[in-house]
């Protein structure tokens, strides 16, 4: 399920004392698109939007990873904590 996706890849970012991360809550009082999960890694802004295997993204969250990524940040849709390590060595980060 996406709830235990989420949570693997929490446990995993939180191993790390240059991690601050957390998992963001939908509802009335949130902002409608926002990913799954935020962190500030090493002083970078990164943003997971975390998908089953085979999911996709809606059309409102494509914009706003776009939009993190236009305003300097890393912004990507991950279905495993592999692909946040793949991601996070992209940009030369490591935990």
């Amino acid at each position: 399920m996406e709830k235990d996706i989420v949570a693997a890849i929490l446990r995993y970012l939180k191993q790390s004392p240059l991690c601050f991360a957390w998992k963001t809550h939908g509802g009335m009082y949130g902002t409608a698109g926002i990913p799954d999960i935020i962190a500030c890694i090493g002083g970078k802004f990164y943003a997971f939007e975390v998908k089953q295997p085979g999911g996709r993204l809606s059309r409102l969250q494509e914009v706003t990873l776009k939009k993190i990524e236009a305003a300097g940040g890393v912004a990507v849709m991950v279905t495993s904590v592999d692909e946040v390590k793949k991601a996070l060595a992209g940009k030369g980060e490591t935990l």
